[in-house]
């Protein structure tokens, strides 16, 4: 063999083992950024490892950094993006709930899971099992098929709150997302508005009755009749004097809820404010055939309060419980240590109160039973109820028909500071 033959197989050999080691090496660089690719379609997209010292996949591996860079900056948009949007569910009052196509839920907000939740996570449910009522269902059901919007309005028997379910087709998608606003706590502000405006013209219709019917007898010739005009007079007087005390107690009343009554907050006993109110009113029970009996340790923590206003609660707490006892009955003043409140009562063995109306006795002008009130203007326990409020308290009651009822109201135990009184 010549030396010019020998010397291109060795060159022949050579390139062949070139072309080989860089076949290798360009086949482990491929294999690696298929691994490395295949990683990103997982969620994960290391582009700092990708390998950049081969020349020629140099063009590759720049396209894919370029690619990996966009792919992350994407990914940490969309994660930023849901962050804000769970941020903004979390913090919106109304419930929110999105379902897909299917009708399976795939996001909701706390308001949402308070409502439906029962303790358990309504994401994955399917959207009738989160809902369970048919009403709300069928809106949900008529977005679905008509992708318009739906709204509609339920009153739970179960809970009694009252619902106005938003149905919104997700155009994009092809779900929808549900909007809940419990509308309970406006539907209730609406009722005590209407049933006020009601009872005040009701409280208003008899005393001006009354005056225009006895108006009409005086000047129809009763003023000829000297005892019958004075008669007729003493009862203008009556109905004239009932009509102020509504119109001084609105009035009172108006100004505890808007905070323009000045309290005067002294250290009190608990035992000397059951006492005054006892004095005041121990005259009245014994009249009625009722024992008023008083139940309070000495050393009991001083509260700081106002005592002509705290007086005035317990003595309208009195003059309802000796007005609904029969005679013989007994009506019970007491107070103790409830946490750091001092908590006293007003317990009667009277008629009681049907429990459908216990929520609602502290409302303006809420009677239980009409016939059965007798004088008054139906204002004072709503006043009591802004005075203990006031004081940083809170008053309630419990009572069962027939068995007499349980006033309480709590008064903060050694206040330093004046409370707040804007509410």
């Amino acid at each position: 063999m010549n030396t010019s033959l020998q010397v291109a197989l060795v060159v022949a050999v050579i390139a062949l083992g070139w072309v080989s080691w860089r076949y290798s090496r360009l086949r482990h660089s491929t294999e690696n950024y298929v691994r490395k690719i295949r990683q990103a379609a997982e969620g994960g997209f290391p582009v700092d490892e990708l390998p950049t010292d081969y020349q020629d996949i140099e063009a590759l591996s720049s396209a894919v950094h370029s690619l990996g860079m966009s792919f992350t900056r994407q990914i940490e948009s969309l994660n930023a993006e849901r962050a804000r949007l769970e941020a903004t569910l979390t913090q919106i009052t109304d419930g929110v709930l999105i379902a897909d196509a299917q009708g399976r839920i795939q996001m909701t907000n706390p308001a949402a899971e308070k409502l439906f939740g029962e303790g358990d996570t309504l994401t994955g449910k399917t959207v009738s099992l989160a809902l369970r009522h048919h009403q709300l269902i069928e809106t949900w059901r008529k977005c679905q098929h008509s992708r318009e919007l739906q709204s509609d309005s339920v009153e739970l028997p179960a809970t009694h709150k009252f619902l106005q379910l938003i149905a919104i087709p997700d155009q994009h998608a092809g779900g929808a997302i549900l909007l809940v606003q419990d509308l309970t706590r406006i539907r209730r502000l609406e009722t005590v508005r209407r049933d006020f405006i009601s009872n005040v013209s009701h409280e208003l219709r008899t005393p001006l009755a009354s005056l225009k019917a006895l108006t009409e007898t005086l000047q129809e010739g009763a003023l000829d009749d000297p005892p019958a005009a004075h008669r007729f007079l003493g009862r203008i007087q009556i109905e004239v004097d009932a009509l102020t005390q509504m119109a001084t107690e609105l009035l009172e009343l108006s100004r505890i809820e808007s905070g323009q009554v000045p309290l005067e907050f002294k250290s009190i006993a608990p035992a000397r404010l059951l006492s005054s109110a006892e004095d005041r009113m121990k005259t009245q029970a014994e009249r009625t055939g009722l024992s008023l009996l008083t139940s309070c340790e000495s050393d009991l923590p001083a509260i700081y309060a106002d005592l002509p206003r705290l007086q005035q609660v317990l003595v309208n707490l009195i003059h309802n419980s000796v007005k609904f006892t029969p005679p013989g009955g007994e009506v019970r003043l007491a107070a103790q240590v409830d946490g750091h409140f001092i908590r006293f009562s007003v317990q009667d063995t009277g008629c009681g109160i049907p429990q459908d109306d216990l929520p609602r006795i502290f409302e303006r002008f809420y009677r239980v039973d009409r016939s059965r009130t007798g004088g008054g203007t139906g204002l004072g326990l709503s006043i009591a109820r802004h005075i203990v409020e006031a004081h940083g308290g809170r008053i309630w009651a419990e009572s069962r028909e027939g068995e007499g009822s349980s006033f309480y109201f709590n008064i903060p135990i050694n206040s330093k500071a004046r409370p707040d009184i804007s509410n």
